[in-house]
């Protein structure tokens, strides 16, 4: 799979929602995955979304989440950039320019869904997601 660019929208639980409201304005393939699907069954954030994308036959790649309990959000800080496939050293060199300099809030290592996957927010305020998926066979 190719290096994919595209936005990662956080919501305050209603993500499921705005996913599918999105899905009925663009048309495509919406897939969601909660937090309890994860690992998370006895959290409060179980049935809250932690991954959905939303791939349209135009060719638009928009991604969501619910942002955990706990987490502040304010409407308009709230849209990231997300990276994403599984080329690990073209990533990884992203990933290296993009948080130098700035705030690493996850740093880039193996999570419980198998991949990769690291928050920043760049020297100029921009917030990035860089998730390395295991190449498919």
């Amino acid at each position: 799979m190719a290096s994919r660019l595209n936005p990662y929208i956080s919501f305050t639980g209603n993500a499921r929602q705005a996913m599918e409201f999105y899905r009925s304005v663009f048309g495509g393939t919406l897939s969601l995955n909660t937090f309890g699907e994860f690992g998370a069954q006895d959290s409060p954030d179980a049935d809250k979304i932690m991954h959905g994308m939303l791939e349209t036959d135009s060719g638009f790649t928009l991604m969501g989440a619910d942002s955990p309990a706990g987490t502040e959000l304010n409407p308009g800080d709230n849209v990231a950039v997300s990276l994403s496939g599984d080329d690990n050293d073209e990533l990884r060199g992203y990933w290296e320019k993009l948080s130098d300099g700035g705030n690493v809030s996850v740093p880039l290592e193996k999570q419980m869904w198998g991949d990769e996957f690291g928050m920043c927010v760049d020297q100029f305020g921009i917030g990035w997601l860089v998730n390395i998926g295991q190449p498919q066979a």
